[in-house]
């Protein structure tokens, strides 16, 4: 029999799809009996279960007249040392790369022949923005690179990190999906078009469907201003509503667009919510128009509920939504995209044939319990070929 291993996660604490997937994967590792810590300088918004192998270990931040700000760099740095210093500890996971892959080189020179296992998994924004920025690059690409592993959720991402942060041919980049909660994120018993209208009833008044949904961090690389055109736009042809979950820079411009085209009734921003599944698997439709996607874990969310995804055809998107399961179009083709929406949505049949193809492509390929194990098996190798050095 294996022995359990002692693991580390590495993670940033907000609602971003990075935190979610690290917190979800370190649940998933502490249920099949591996003690695993979750590192973070705040305690995670993703739920954590009390597991007696789960933990969470705050990172503190040091606190010093020079400092204007604490330097995170360092304070994980350390945080790993002193884990690391506890003994037994096989393996530290870094989950988004800035700047967890640096803390993990200084972690490693402090620690020396004591070092864990490090591994990365790079996750989006830090390949294809901050990885982009070219004094950046070289720091960033050395760290990721002399990381022990490196894991992508999308053969997408894994080709933009090679190009971006300039790997080497002979760095390996293991591509393991993300994944979703299959029996959280599920089509409800009954599908009731009236039954999100009365979540989200307003003043009294209940809106009607169909009815499109969004979750975001509505970051500019969401482009979430374009869904109040879109909404304007599918509204020419159906009395459709359009419901935004989430919180972020871009809420201001957002509310100021649907002032502009008079959306107001037709809208409704129910802000940051950690728990909305029950009103995502009453919606007729995921709206995506991201400017780039890695994966989307949003989208996957959706479709394990049961709900077609419609957005454009970029990044890793594509590796998630499939032509049966929701459209993909040309990117910032928003004509294109209200009108893939109004085919669908008027289409009962086709709507109702999208919505099975959706949760089984969920079940099918992105099952949480399956992905854990591929991540479990990353790791053994890891170790397996670091004792026959």
């Amino acid at each position: 029999m294996t022995r359990p291993l002692s693991l580390a996660v590495v993670c940033y604490p907000h609602l971003g799809g990075s935190g979610i997937i690290a917190v979800d994967l370190a649940v998933g590792l502490a249920s099949r009996g591996h003690r695993v810590r979750v590192l973070a300088s705040a305690r995670p918004k993703a739920a954590m279960p009390e597991l007696a192998s789960l933990s969470f270990e705050q990172i503190p931040g040091a606190e010093y007249p020079l400092f204007d700000h604490s330097p995170y760099t360092l304070d994980v740095a350390a945080k790993i040392v002193e884990v690391a210093g506890m003994g037994d500890l096989d393996l530290v996971h870094l989950h988004y790369a800035i700047p967890h892959s640096a803390s993990a080189l200084l972690a490693r020179h402090a620690l020396g022949d004591d070092a864990p296992i490090f591994v990365t998994t790079l996750h989006g924004t830090d390949v294809s923005r901050l990885g982009n920025e070219s004094g950046y690059r070289a720091v960033i690409g050395r760290s990721v690179a002399s990381c022990d592993g490196v894991t992508t959720p999308s053969i997408f991402l894994r080709d933009e990190a090679r190009r971006r942060l300039e790997l080497e041919d002979d760095t390996a980049i293991e591509v393991i999906a993300n994944f979703v909660d299959t029996a959280r994120f599920a089509p409800p018993g009954k599908r009731d078009a009236r039954r999100l209208g009365e979540l989200i009833a307003r003043n009294g008044v209940a809106p009607s469907g169909p009815f499109l949904f969004h979750v975001s961090n509505f970051r500019p690389v969401k482009r979430c201003t374009e869904l109040i055109d879109i909404i304007a736009r599918v509204r020419e042809s159906l009395p459709a509503h359009l419901v935004l979950v989430g919180d972020g820079p871009d809420r201001a411009a957002v509310a100021g667009r649907i002032r502009e085209l008079g959306m107001q009734p037709h809208v409704t921003f129910l802000g940051e919510h950690t728990d909305f599944v029950e009103m995502l698997g009453q919606a007729d439709a995921f709206v995506l128009p991201s400017q780039n996607e890695s994966f989307g874990v949003a989208a996957l969310e959706a479709l394990s509920c049961g709900v077609p995804v419609f957005g454009y055809d970029v990044g890793g998107l594509s590796e998630v939504v499939t032509d049966d399961c929701g459209t993909l179009v040309d990117a910032f083709d928003l004509s294109a995209l209200a009108q893939a929406i109004v085919a669908t949505m008027s289409d009962g049949a086709a709507l109702a044939k999208a919505r099975r193809a959706a949760r089984d492509r969920a079940l099918r390929c992105f099952q949480k319990d399956e992905i854990v194990g591929h991540y479990e098996l990353f790791y053994r190798k890891l170790l397996n070929r670091e004792r026959q050095r």
